[in-house]
């Protein structure tokens, strides 16, 4: 495989605005998760951005960003712009697909996600992680993953969801949202409209099950914080400002 990292990074935030450029640790948002990113060591990062202070935020530290127009409805169309204008002739066969507000995702997680396109039938990954904080069980903020178990600490997911499931006793896992696609697959799910599922549930992945793509999830020891709100930034500043030292980020799959 010869993947290519990308990750999506939008300026305008209703909650939180002007998200990717908000300081942790002195140094924009969008720029810790490039670093985590780089230190994948998968393949090339590109920053997929629609503003040139984002642009400038990562040029500055040493990175590659690609100024995509400003009407994409979703990070996967900004994403599929920057992947046409960085690598036309397609010499990248994989695609990851990196939030730009998960500043302490870790680059072991996004490696076991990628090893998951292992099997040829997979055309596209994704980790989830136990949930164990009760009050998400039901918080449709918390995505979760219906899937049947395939091998050691691997799925095969059937739904995503915003609701409770599946029913009954057993664990229930929490979708992080982190893909590596195949190319095709992802080149393909970007042609198709939107599909009825996942404008009912406004989760995107489900267009890919909703046209037969395999999705497989790994899972994994640790949610990576996501930052949509005041009090998320406070967290990430809390733990990337502990020391000018790298934080350990190096989560391992459950055993």
């Amino acid at each position: 495989m010869n993947p290519v990292i990308v990750i999506p990074a939008r300026l305008g935030s209703t909650r939180l605005p002007l998200k990717p450029l908000a300081l942790i640790g002195g140094e924009a948002m969008i720029v810790h998760v490039w670093r985590r990113a780089m230190e994948t060591e998968l393949g090339p990062v590109i920053v997929a951005v629609d503003h040139p202070d984002i642009a400038e935020a990562i040029g500055n530290a040493g990175g590659r960003a690609i100024l995509t127009r400003t009407d994409h409805p979703s990070g996967t169309d900004r994403i599929a712009e920057a992947l046409s204008l960085a690598d036309p002739d397609r010499l990248h066969d994989v695609v990851i697909n990196i939030q730009g507000d998960l500043p302490t995702v870790a680059p072991h997680v996004t490696r076991l996600t990628a090893a998951l396109l292992d099997h040829p039938e997979v055309m596209l990954a994704t980790p989830v992680a136990l949930i164990t904080d009760p009050h998400e069980l039901a918080a449709p903020s918390v995505v979760k993953m219906v899937g049947t178990p395939i091998g050691p600490d691997r799925f095969r997911a059937l739904y995503f969801t915003r609701a409770q499931a599946p029913w009954g006793d057993g664990p229930l896992y929490h979708h992080i949202g982190l893909y590596a696609w195949r190319r095709s697959a992802f080149e393909r799910f970007v042609s198709l409209p939107p599909s009825v599922l996942e404008l009912r549930e406004k989760l995107e992945q489900l267009r890919a099950l909703e046209a037969g793509m395999r999705i497989d999830a790994v899972l994994v020891d640790d949610v990576p914080l996501g930052v949509d709100t005041p009090a998320d930034l406070a967290r990430a500043r809390s733990i990337l400002d502990r020391s000018a030292a790298p934080p350990d980020l190096h989560a391992t799959a459950v055993a």
